[in-house]
């Protein structure tokens, strides 16, 4: 442990990247993925917890510093008659390598009821993580913060002077998706699937993977349309099924309204829509996704399709659907829009990864699925001949 004394480290905006804002709360500063205008807008007490949550949201910054502590007030979540979730994970990158992780006890604590979705706080402390044993040479130190913990952050402290990396010196990736961008059941938050595909590509992420939030909203759109990015990728269907949201009808308007709107502040970046992965529960069967009474009564979380696979003569939407109309928008946009790409969502995780790694809670990737998806992306998108390559 270092015998050094720890000097308090501005909470300096430059060093907090991945959130589009930063809101100055009685304790700390609370990064949002959604900016203050947008979360007017949202009426939904879902999509309001899920931006909270940092997922992609980093601390970035040079130090000699062989120890490092942050203040953080984190917000736990409990599901009376579930087993209790994980506590969220912060993992400390140096030079590219990781080399510690941490989690957060106290907090304050949500009480959620999954009948009802009326939800109790009860207040807790604040906790201090410590890195210590770090190497003392200069180096770029990333510390992620939990992608599935709303965290506010109250204090900074090291044993040498930090400074903000440069910046602009690696591309930014702009994606927007649902839970399974979000992170869902990945092992941390450099390790969901958006997380480990940006390391691959070397570029910088604002990850606005959203856990049942990707519903082609128009604040979402404007959202990405204002975000200074580089490249652009859209992960577009299994929430709107799942919601059971659209019908076919007003599902194609939707998406070319969302990617318009993308396209007015990024007429030119490489834009990636990717369909789907591949979830057998919907796949021919319509939403929405409902909680398996039969896994509730045994204390787990699954899910199952409630809807009725004859409904879709009528336009009720199913994944290959969705797959199948977002291939054909791609391709008649890209026409007269040359940077705009399409990715079937099952060359990501398809038939083959279903029957080896199922989703656990039928709808969502574990540890190992999002490893593979990360991996897959990073060649598909950042390789070369890729829509993202250099």
């Amino acid at each position: 442990m270092s015998t050094t004394p720890l000097t308090s480290v501005p909470l300096d905006p430059r060093l907090i990247r991945g959130a589009l804002e930063l809101e100055r709360t009685a304790r700390g500063l609370l990064p949002h993925r959604l900016p203050a205008r947008a979360r007017r807008q949202n009426t939904d007490p879902q999509l309001a917890m899920a931006e909270a949550q940092p997922a992609g949201v980093r601390l970035v910054f040079r130090t000699r510093a062989t120890a490092v502590e942050l203040d953080v007030l984190p917000t736990k979540r409990v599901y009376p008659g579930m087993p209790p979730r994980p506590d969220g994970v912060y993992e400390l990158y140096a030079d590219g390598r990781r080399v510690a992780s941490a989690t957060a006890s106290g907090g304050d604590v949500d009480t959620v009821d999954l009948a009802t979705g009326r939800t109790v706080t009860t207040p807790g402390p604040v906790a201090t993580l410590r890195f210590d044993g770090l190497a003392g040479a200069e180096k770029e130190v990333v510390l992620w913060l939990p992608h599935n913990e709303r965290t506010e952050l109250v204090a900074l402290r090291a044993d040498a002077p930090v400074a903000p990396a440069p910046e602009g010196v690696r591309r930014t990736w702009l994606h927007h998706g649902s839970s399974i961008s979000h992170g869902s059941d990945a092992a941390g938050p450099a390790a969901t699937w958006p997380a480990l595909a940006s390391r691959r590509g070397g570029v910088e992420l604002v990850n606005l993977g959203f856990g049942g939030g990707a519903l082609l909203d128009p604040f979402t759109a404007r959202a990405l349309r204002d975000t200074p990015a580089d490249l652009i990728s859209v992960k577009i269907g299994i929430n709107l099924v799942n919601t059971d949201l659209l019908r076919l009808r007003a599902f194609g308007p939707a998406v070319h309204g969302f990617l318009d709107t993308v396209r007015e502040g990024h007429p030119t970046a490489p834009l990636l829509v990717v369909s789907p992965i591949r979830c057998p529960i919907h796949e021919a069967v319509p939403g929405p996704s409902l909680p398996d009474p039969a896994a509730l009564a045994e204390g787990r979380l699954a899910f199952r399709a409630a809807g009725d696979p004859a409904e879709t003569a009528a336009g009720k939407l199913t994944l290959g659907v969705v797959r199948a109309e977002l291939a054909r928008i791609v391709a008649e946009r890209a026409g007269e829009d040359p940077h705009l790409f399409h990715l079937d969502g099952t060359e990501l995780y398809g038939s083959g990864d279903a029957a080896e790694l199922p989703l656990p809670d039928g709808l969502h990737p574990d540890a190992a699925a999002h490893r593979r998806m990360g991996e897959r992306f990073a060649r598909h998108a950042f390789g070369a001949g890729g829509p993202f390559a250099p």
